[in-house]
Parts: C-alpha cells; sequence; structure tokens
C-alpha cells in the first residue's frame, strides 16, 4: 500500500478485511441459508466499515459492502434482473437516530417547522425477500433479491405459496408491476416442519428464517408446496402507471388486489409518533407467533420519497429500527472450539437448552480467546446470553461467578482440533499489530480450511482456470477428487473422477472437455500469479509481483523459504529489504513454509507445472520508478490491463493517491482520487495521454 500513512494502511488492511468478511457472511445468509454470526455481529461489520469508509474516503474499494446489496445470485437458479433494484434499509440502533431521521429528512425537503412529517411504520418481517412481476394482473415471474439488481428465478416454487395470488384481485392495478414482500414462516409451523424433516432424516433448519429461504429455493417446487409458506407484502419496485399518493394508500391497494399486508402496519406523524409506534411493535413482539426484528419507518408521501432520493444502497426516505437483543440465562457445560473456512478458532459455549425469542438455544458465540478471558466464563458458570434473531448468539457475561465451586479458568488450546493437530498462531496485521485471531497454521492440509484455499487458487487473479469455480470445487472436494492444488492437474488422469462425473446430470462431455482444456491452459503460469495463488496470509497481488520481481524464478524464491523457514537472518533481512515487504509478510511466509505439509503440497503441485521466470522491471521506460494511480473508468483497457501494462514498464501502481503519487490517470467518472490529485498538485493524465507517454 503504496504512499499511504501508518494509518491509512491500517485503515486500508481492515477495508479489505471487512469486504472479505461480510462478503462471505452474504454468501452464507443469502445463497446457503447458513449464517454464521447473529445479525448484531453482522451489523457492526457494517458499521465499522461505514465509519472507516467515511474517514477515509479515499480508500473506499470497488468491492465495498456499502455499494453491494444482499449476495450474488446461486448459480443453480435462472437470473432475473430486477425493474428497480432491491436496495436495502439504513438501521437505527437507538431512539436518538430515529429522531435524527426525522430532523435529516426535514433539512432534506427544507420543511418549516409547523409542516408535519407522517410515515408509515411497518414490521421488519424476518423472511426471505421476494420480488413478483404481474403482467395484466397475472404472475408471470418471481425473483429473490439477490444483490439487488439482479435475483434468482422462483417463480415456480412462488406459485406454491398459498397467499399470493395468481391474478391480482378488483381494479386499478397498473398494466405491469413489482410487487414486493417478504416470505417467512410462523414459528409454530417451523416447528412442526422441523420436526418432521428431522424424523424423516433430512436437513433441518436453524431458525425460522432459514426454513422459509431454504424452503422457497428448492429446486423441486413440490418441496416448496409442502412447507408452510407465508408472505407479507409491503412495496412495490417498476410500475407501468401510478397507483397511490402516499405509501399508505399503497398498502391498502395491495389488500384490495389480494396480498395479505401485516394489520400491525400504522401511519405515524413526527419523532413522537415513531418512537410510539417502535414501542408498540416491541410490546406486541412476543405474541406474534412470527419473528419480527424491528420496525421499518417510510416517509408516507410518494412525491416527497421522490424528492429524497437514494444514497448508495439504501433509501433517504427509509429507517429500520432494530429491536435490542433479547435476553435469557442458562447453565455453560462446555466450550466448543470451530474451526472456520479460513483457519480462525472461534470458540463456542455449549450450553443447557434455554427459549429465548421464541427460539431454542442450545450454542452462543464466545468470539475469541481475549473474549473469553475478558468474561471469565468457566464450564459450570451459570450465564447471561442474547439473541436478536440470531443463529449463534452471544454470551454476555457470568451470573455466578461468586460462587466458591467455580472450575479452573479456560485455557484456549494451542493445536487446532484439526487431524493434524498443528499449532494455533496470533494473528498479525500488515502493520505489525496482533489481532484477536487465533488461526490453525495447516493452510491446505487442514481440511476446515482446504475448500476455501482451493477456491482462491482458482480466483480470476490467481490461476483462473476456465470451467472450474466455487460450485465444481464444492462438488470435487466433496467427492474427495480435489483435496489440494496439485489434485486439480492430476484430475485429467483421474480416470475415476472422470466416468463419475460423466454420470452427472449437468456435466456433459462439451463441459468436461472444456474444463479439462482449462486445466491445461493453467500448466503454465507466471511466478506472481503462482506466488497469489498460494494463498499465503497478506500475500496479495501487490506483494506477489514484488516477491516475484524480487526472486526472479520459483527455484530462487523457493530456495529463499527453505532458509526462511529454518531461521535463517540473512534470508528473513533480504525478504525484508523489498520494496512493501513488512515484518507480517516475513513471519506469514515463514510460518508457511515452516510447516512440512505445506511444503509438501507446494511440491507436488510445482511437479504438474511450469513456472515462467518473472520480468524483472524495466528502467529504460518514461514511466519508470514512478507510482502511478489509475481512477474513474477507462474505455480502451481493463483496469487489470492498465495496470499490468504500467508494471511491465517499471511502474509502481498504488491503490490510493498521497503525496508519493507521481501521476494520476483519470478516465470518466473519477471521483475522491482524482480531487485529491488536484488538492496536491499531482500531474493528471487523461487515459490518451498515458498511452501516449508509455508509447501505446
Amino acid at each position: 500500500m503504496s504512499g499511504l500513512t501508518p494509518e491509512q494502511a491500517e485503515a486500508a488492511e481492515e477495508l479489505q478485511r471487512l469486504a472479505e468478511q461480510i462478503a462471505t457472511h452474504d454468501r452464507l445468509y443469502y445463497q446457503q441459508e447458513a449464517p454464521a454470526i447473529s445479525d448484531a455481529e453482522y451489523d457492526e461489520l457494517r458499521r465499522r466499515n461505514a465509519l472507516l469508509e467515511a474517514r477515509f474516503p479515499q480508500l473506499v474499494r470497488e468491492d465495498s459492502p456499502s455499494l453491494r446489496v444482499g449476495s450474488t445470485p446461486a448459480a443453480r437458479f435462472a437470473p432475473v434482473e430486477h425493474g428497480l433494484p432491491m436496495l436495502s434499509i439504513d438501521n437505527a440502533f437507538d431512539d436518538a437516530a430515529l429522531v435524527e431521521f426525522e430532523a435529516r429528512v426535514r433539512r432534506f425537503l427544507r420543511l418549516p417547522e409547523d409542516e408535519p412529517v407522517a410515515f408509515t411504520a411497518e414490521p421488519k418481517i424476518d423472511g426471505l425477500s421476494a420480488n413478483l412481476r404481474y403482467q395484466r394482473g397475472r404472475l408471470v415471474q418471481a425473483a429473490t433479491r439477490g444483490d439487488g439488481r439482479t435475483g434468482e428465478d422462483i417463480t415456480d416454487n412462488i406459485r406454491t405459496v398459498g397467499e399470493i395470488p395468481q391474478r391480482l384481485h378488483g381494479q386499478g392495478w397498473p398494466d405491469e408491476i413489482e410487487i414486493r414482500g417478504e416470505v417467512y414462516m410462523r414459528l409454530d409451523d417451523f416447528e412442526r416442519m422441523n420436526a418432521g424433516e428431522a424424523q424423516a432424516g433430512r436437513r433441518t433448519y436453524a431458525n425460522a428464517r432459514s426454513g422459509a429461504s431454504g424452503s422457497l429455493r428448492q429446486l423441486d417446487a413440490e418441496i416448496s408446496r409442502g412447507r408452510p409458506l407465508r408472505f407479507y407484502a409491503y412495496a412495490w419496485g417498476r410500475a407501468s402507471a401510478p397507483f397511490a399518493g402516499t405509501q399508505w394508500e399503497a398498502l391498502n391497494r395491495f389488500r384490495d388486489w389480494g396480498f395479505p399486508v401485516s394489520e400491525l402496519s400504522d401511519r405515524v406523524e413526527g419523532p413522537e409518533g415513531m418512537l410510539a409506534a417502535y414501542r408498540a411493535f416491541e410490546g406486541a413482539r412476543p405474541t406474534l407467533g412470527f419473528e419480527i426484528d424491528g420496525v421499518v419507518f417510510k416517509v408516507d408521501r410518494l412525491d416527497w420519497q421522490g424528492r429524497l432520493g437514494f444514497v448508495s444502497r439504501s433509501p433517504r426516505w427509509a429507517i429500520a429500527r432494530k429491536f435490542p437483543a433479547q435476553q435469557a440465562e442458562t447453565l455453560l457445560e462446555g466450550i466448543d472450539i470451530q474451526v472456520g473456512r479460513t483457519g480462525s478458532l472461534t470458540p463456542v459455549a455449549r450450553l443447557r437448552p434455554v427459549p429465548v425469542g421464541g427460539v431454542v438455544v442450545k450454542n452462543a458465540t464466545l468470539h475469541n480467546a481475549d473474549e473469553i478471558a475478558r468474561l471469565d466464563v468457566r464450564v459450570g458458570d451459570t450465564v447471561r446470553l442474547q439473541r436478536a434473531g440470531d443463529v449463534i448468539p452471544q454470551v454476555l457475561g457470568v451470573v455466578d461467578a461468586d460462587r466458591p465451586d467455580r472450575g479452573e479458568p479456560y485455557a484456549f488450546p494451542s493445536l487446532c482440533p484439526c487431524p493434524l493437530r498443528t499449532p494455533v498462531a496470533k494473528e498479525t496485521r500488515p502493520s505489525g499489530v496482533e489481532t484477536v485471531v487465533r488461526r490453525c497454521t495447516g493452510e491446505f492440509a487442514c481440511p476446515y480450511q482446504r475448500l476455501e484455499h482451493l477456491i482462491h487458487f482458482v480466483s480470476r487473479r490467481a490461476f483462473d482456470v476456465e470451467g472450474l469455480g466455487a460450485k465444481q470445487l464444492e462438488l470435487f472436494n466433496a467427492e474427495g477428487w480435489v483435496n489440494e492444488p496439485a489434485d486439480i492437474f492430476a484430475l485429467p488422469r483421474n480416470e475415476a473422477a472422470l466416468a463419475a462425473l460423466r454420470a452427472r446430470d449437468g456435466f456433459g462431455e462439451t463441459s468436461i472437455r472444456n474444463l479439462l482444456a482449462g486445466i491445461e491452459a493453467r500448466r503454465t503460469i507466471s511466478l506472481e500469479r503462482m506466488l497469489y495463488a498460494l494463498g499465503v496470509r497478506h500475500v496479495g497481488e501487490t506483494t506477489a509481483v514484488t516477491l516475484a520481481r524480487g526472486y526472479g524464478s520459483w527455484a530462487a524464491f523457493r530456495a529463499a523459504m527453505d532458509r526462511l523457514a529454518t531461521g535463517d537472518e540473512a534470508a528473513a533481512a533480504e525478504l525484508d529489504a523489498m520494496d512493501q515487504i513488512g515484518d507480517a509478510v516475513v513471519e506469514a511466509l515463514r510460518s508457511y513454509f515452516a510447516e512440512a505439509h505445506n511444503r509438501a503440497a507446494v511440491d507436488r503441485l510445482v511437479a504438474e507445472l511450469d513456472i515462467q521466470a518473472a520480468e524483472r522491471p524495466r528502467a529504460d521506460t518514461a514511466v519508470a520508478g514512478k507510482t502511478v494511480v489509475f481512477t474513474g473508468s477507462l474505455e480502451r483497457m481493463t483496469r487489470d490491463e492498465a495496470k499490468a501494462q504500467a508494471e511491465s514498464l517499471g511502474a509502481k501502481v498504488a491503490s490510493s493517491v498521497s503525496k508519493k503519487t507521481d501521476l494520476v490517470v483519470a478516465g470518466p467518472g473519477a471521483g475522491s482520487k482524482l480531487k485529491q490529485a488536484a488538492e496536491l498538485g499531482l500531474e493528471v493524465l487523461s487515459e490518451d495521454d498515458w498511452l501516449t507517454l508509455v508509447g501505446g
């Protein structure tokens, strides 16, 4: 991260970590119906990301969670583009935020003090959002939210939900309209369904939300038909003609057209009305029979909604006031360690089952070793826990810490519970700061990390094997065909695996032939791609290029790593002297190559490959040694092509503008980086200027 201050570098690193974490949790929540953290923890990740972006706007990433809604649609469903984006709604976590929202609306609309602002108050139902498209009154298509712009086609499944009209009732509906709402389950229906599924030996669900999502996203619509799914309408997308002047009128029109609309919904005025409605919803929540996790407030007048518009991924005219977590007390019977896909060790409290908010809780997250020490929780303690629509609730503290017969303090394991029993290491950031995260050092050999490493290995900027993505790797790994990268290149020789693959639906001879061709095409790989693909912690694209250019060949790199792994100080000093390589990278490489199973896996991989020597950076070009930042949309080449071109000419490519930047290449849509370049008096080039400078 050339040109950044230490504070900016740490912020950029945390923004990268947050983007990766949130993307992973979005995939688990929206695609797999298997969330791994609580709603509150997820909200905190997004809140931290927003705070960092507000403080360092020049560090906003292209893959920022603030620019994204939901998750990419799963490949098993056909994609459906929404007529209008399905955006998310910002959260208010206390009364003050709700009052400020009303004041912000007033300021934006420049309303006089005596002008009342009315809002609809609607329950925030915990289910699966759906977009239903009607043409001339007939249901023609239905889709999930997906990433907000493109969802999954669930038309056949949605037709099995009895509360959704196949034809609109009454009159006054536009020729074409998208009706939006929430598919959910009542808690008693969910419990009966889960019990039946368990008795039949089939998959059960953690809560009613995941039950509704999993039931609706079945490839066989007949399975959906047998599930107790319900629906509430609350919004609309594209409409061919206006049909209401206010949100409240629109809800009543939905009722007239045959849709269920929550009877809890109300129309209120001002902050006092919103706060009173919130208290009423909070009081009614335990008796509803279905999960709600807050109240959504929307400016009632649609013309005002139009003037307020949108910001980033959310409308300015709506906000969700979340409920506080629900709490209970129970006995801590044990502490188990779960290993995540990136090797992180998470302690989980094993609890005497206790009902909290309509769900029987048996486990609760303890987050990390430092949190266990802070809470001083021990096996046998009575603990207080909370749940706010969570799958794994959190422990808040110990109730009976003063009892005389308490057990010994918990000792966090120093070895991973995976079959390798490899050492557990504290994660260190590139800035040198230790984090609270402890990770298994098993890397590819650790079964908990294997799949995530394989997905990274074939990613676009690593080996980029055509026809081999996450979906295929999940299958190949589950079948035991691909357990490490070398197995990918051994696949063309694995006759048993190929025969089994040919017998599977969805894998015709053409797709298998294309897959094998894609594998063969990647047997020759550049050194920097190889180094990035290994997935060593802290070795990103830029660091991989630096290492490749520093060592020149795989043989030289591997020899240096063998010396580094044995504690050779000269090897560490040689590595540390390279540009942008610090202690965290040195330690990450040392740990990686110190493990025998990592070295063995790498050796098996290298035996399958032709690794090309790195190009030495040129010193005879107009941009050699200069630091370049690309911003905006490039029209004659992609950002990756521009970066590769600059680096091949001896330039360094940075992601953010600073005093150390020499050139800024700005295309259409350049924003904060261009403004910052002007403030610093830096040289700014157009794309054409850049191509002229570097000779085309």
